[in-house]
Order: structure tokens, then C-alpha cells, then sequence
């Protein structure tokens, strides 16, 4: 029998590529039949995405890299009416690179009697290239790095369309959706529902692309390392790690706001610095400058005396290795945007989080984790883009509450842990469900 190769198109965003990458390696240990290549692009918005990619994929020889020409980026003016516009006009740019990239890669595997191109692995704001895969009657696959209950979201969105025809409104009723317990109040729903400008359009124009296609659900591998920016301090793991070694066991509390950060305003960066100080916690609080010449401690500084105060129970950091923190016995809670990389890192971790959704999907996180499951205290369900300042007041109430002792939430979280672990594990129900997936991509005949 042939060996199979994946062709993954992952969407050039920090946060996608982790799971894709995470993916790919879970696939290739599952069944070493597989071997993947993963077509990389350059988008004008993260830069530094090759470097991070390549320290993620490391000496694994059975994942290739290949690098798609150069395209224009889109008018920048489309950037300031929606992220999500820019990024598919960008990506469906790609396509007559992708069709020629990929038309050499199954040319040079048409005489090879050992190895045969098996599919295509979409990103979901990859699905224009879909056509693609369907030209060179190859299976297309979603994969969708965020949750089923996004998932769920998109399925419905055509059917919301046709009924409605437009955005969605705030005053709207609550939506029911497949796969929740609970109607979900359309506040919480990602900001591009209320965009008629670009990004509800392009929501459609994916979902519709999307639907009748297989899904992979997200897997974590959750021992990738990487380095998110190449200009970060190489030995700050180092010294968080030393530091957290000093502290008590479940001690400490963990904010962090993505894989590159959220930059936020002076004025939240007092709050949060207040909030923390009222609430006597230890604390590793990830924080990044929005002024390239300051550092993170310089803009922290603007609240007068905080470091003098907090000196010995607190550290500050522009970038920590995220996992690795979480998996400290000192670390005892998260406070998080809620995308759901960081989810699924807290909740394999035993970490309870406080949520402080910001953009993207995060909201609808929010809610799942708050509302559907009991795993998360709530501190915000919606804060739009960082425009609304979280006063130190909610962020002291909110870190009281995830540090408690033995609470009920903490022994829920670690349950969920231990689930969680059982899952992957050899004969557990997500390891079948990967080895079924292996199964029919080296044995199909399409």
C-alpha cells in the first residue's frame, strides 16, 4: 500500500498555525504512513509567521514546508473596515499559486509507486481553495481551529441569511443553536455578525463554502514549543520559570491575552495593575507595549508605586511560554481572551480561567465555558476590541474567586482535565477517532 501525504493550507494567523501544526504532528505519530506538507504564506500582518512555523515543526522529517510566492496584499483600506474581509480577499488572492503548487506536487507523485497525495486540509478562511482540490479531484478537508460551538454558529448562518437577509442585530431575540444547551444572546455572538461591511459577508461566503465538507476537530498537541516573535527575549522562559519554582503551589495567578499579545491603553494597563494589587495575589501578568520604543515595564510604571508594591509577588513579562506555565504546580488560575488554543491548554492543564473575551470567536467561547459547561468564572462575556475599559474592581472579584482553595469550579476543571487525557490516550475515544480518520485517508480509492 502506498504511503499518503496531507497538503495542509493552514490561514496565516499565529493562533491557526499552532493547531495546524499541532494537527499534522498528531497525525503523523498516529500512523507513520502519513506524511504531511504544509504550503505557507506570507501575510503583511504577521511577518514573523515563517520563523514561529519552523521552530514549531522542528526535526520532524515528515512534515514539509513549501513557500507560495509573493502576492500584493489587499488595499489597506479594507483592513480598517474588517480584519476578516482583508484576510479572505488575501487568501483567495493565493489561488491560482495554490493550483499550480499543488498541480506540480500531484504531477510528481503520479509515477511514484510508494506515495500518493491522499487530500486537501483547509483552514476554514482557506475554503476558496476548495475549488482547487476539486479540480484535481482531491478530497477537501475543513479543519476548524476553533470550537463545535463556532462550528455550529457558521452551519447556521446560511439559514439565518435566507431568512433574514442582513446583519445581526444586538435588540435581536436570543439565537437557538444546535449543540447548546442554552439560547445563546446574540451579544455574545463574534463582531462580524454585526458588520455589514465585509466581515458578515465573508462569514457567509465561508460558511456556504464550508458545509457540505468533512470536519477534523481541533486537536492540540500541546508539547509544540515555539517562539512567537523572533525579537523576544530567548531567556525569558528561563527566568519565569525560576521564578515560578519559588513560588507556593497554586499560588500564582496567570494573565496572558494571546500568542502575540494584546496591546492595551494605558488606562486598562492601571486598572489591571489596581485590580491585582487589591487582590493580593502572585501574579505573571504577559504584557505588551502599544509604543515599540517602551518596554512592558515602562508602561506599566504609568501606575505610580505598583512595582514598588508588588515587588516579591509578582512578575512581568511581554511573552511566556504558555503551556509550560500552565503545567506549573505554582500556577493556580488564567486569566484569558478565550481563544480556544488557550482553552484547550487551560482545561488540559487543571487551570480554571476568569474570561476576558476580546475579539474573534472569543465572546461565544466565553459563554460555552461560563454558561454551557460550569468551567470558567465570568468576569466579562463580551468587552468588544478592547474598547471597553474591565475596571480593577471586576479583576480583583474575578481573581478572589478563581483562587480559592479547594472550590467547586477548580475540582470541575480537573475532572475535565483528567477526561481530557483519557480522550487522547490509546484507545481513548479521540485516539480512535484520529486512527478511523488515518484509516480511510491511506485506504480510500477516490
Amino acid at each position: 500500500m502506498k504511503s499518503s501525504e496531507l497538503v495542509f493550507i493552514p490561514a496565516p494567523i499565529i493562533g491557526h498555525l499552532v493547531s495546524t501544526i499541532g494537527i499534522a504532528k498528531r497525525l503523523i505519530y498516529h500512523d507513520d504512513r502519513l506524511s504531511v506538507m504544509i504550503l505557507c504564506t506570507k501575510f503583511p500582518l504577521t511577518p514573523f509567521a515563517d520563523a514561529y512555523v519552523k521552530s514549531l515543526v522542528g526535526s520532524k522529517t515528515r512534515i514539509k514546508l513549501i513557500h507560495l510566492p509573493h502576492v500584493h496584499p489587499p488595499r489597506r483600506e479594507l483592513l480598517l473596515k474588517s480584519e476578516e474581509h482583508y484576510l479572505y480577499v488575501y487568501i483567495e488572492s493565493l489561488v491560482p499559486h495554490v493550483r499550480n503548487t499543488l498541480k506540480n506536487i500531484v504531477s510528481s507523485h503520479s509515477n511514484s509507486q510508494s506515495t500518493r497525495v491522499s487530500g486537501l486540509v483547509l483552514d476554514f478562511f482557506c475554503m476558496p481553495m476548495s475549488v482547487v482540490g476539486n479540480e484535481l479531484v482531491l478530497p477537501s478537508y475543513m479543519f476548524m481551529t476553533c470550537n463545535l460551538g463556532f462550528l455550529s454558529l457558521m452551519l447556521h448562518l446560511p439559514t439565518h441569511h435566507d431568512l433574514i437577509g442582513t446583519v445581526f442585530k444586538v435588540s435581536d431575540p436570543d439565537v437557538i443553536l444546535p449543540g447548546f444547551t442554552n439560547a445563546v444572546p446574540v451579544r455574545v455572538l463574534p463582531s462580524p455578525m454585526f458588520d455589514k461591511d465585509g466581515g458578515y459577508t465573508t462569514f457567509i461566503k465561508l460558511a456556504q463554502r464550508g458545509k457540505p465538507l468533512q470536519s477534523m476537530q481541533s486537536d492540540q498537541w500541546l508539547n509544540s514549543k515555539g517562539q512567537p516573535h523572533p525579537n523576544m527575549d530567548q531567556a525569558q522562559p528561563e527566568k519565569i520559570t525560576k521564578w515560578l519554582d519559588e513560588q507556593p503551589d497554586c499560588s500564582v495567578l496567570f494573565l496572558c491575552f494571546g500568542c502575540i499579545g494584546r496591546y492595551f491603553g494605558a488606562s486598562q494597563l492601571k486598572e489591571i495593575a489596581h485590580g491585582l494589587e487589591r487582590s493580593g495575589n502572585r501574579f505573571l501578568w504577559c504584557v505588551r507595549s502599544q509604543q515599540p520604543t517602551k518596554s512592558a515595564f515602562e508602561e506599566v510604571t504609568l501606575t505610580e508605586g505598583f512595582l514598588e508594591r508588588t515587588k516579591g509577588r509578582g512578575m512581568i513579562c511581554e511573552w511566556a511560554p504558555q503551556v509550560e506555565v500552565l503545567a506549573h504546580k505554582a500556577v493556580g488560575g488564567f486569566v484569558s481572551h478565550c481563544g480556544w488554543n488557550s482553552i484547550l491548554e487551560s482545561l488540559w492543564c487543571g487551570e480554571p480561567i476568569a474570561t476576558w473575551p476580546i475579539y474573534a470567536e472569543q465572546q461565544l467561547n466565553a459563554f460555552r465555558m461560563v454558561r454551557e459547561f460550569g468551567l470558567a468564572v465570568e468576569m466579562r462575556l463580551e468587552s468588544r476590541d478592547g474598547r471597553d475599559v474591565v475596571i480593577a474592581e471586576e479583576i480583583e472579584m474575578a481573581a478572589r474567586r478563581l483562587m480559592e482553595g479547594e472550590s467547586e469550579l477548580r475540582k470541575k476543571v480537573k475532572e475535565m482535565s483528567k477526561m481530557a487525557r483519557n480522550a487522547v490516550a490509546e484507545r481513548g475515544s479521540s485516539f480512535k477517532a484520529l486512527g478511523q480518520l488515518v484509516q480511510d485517508l491511506v485506504c480510500s480509492d477516490f
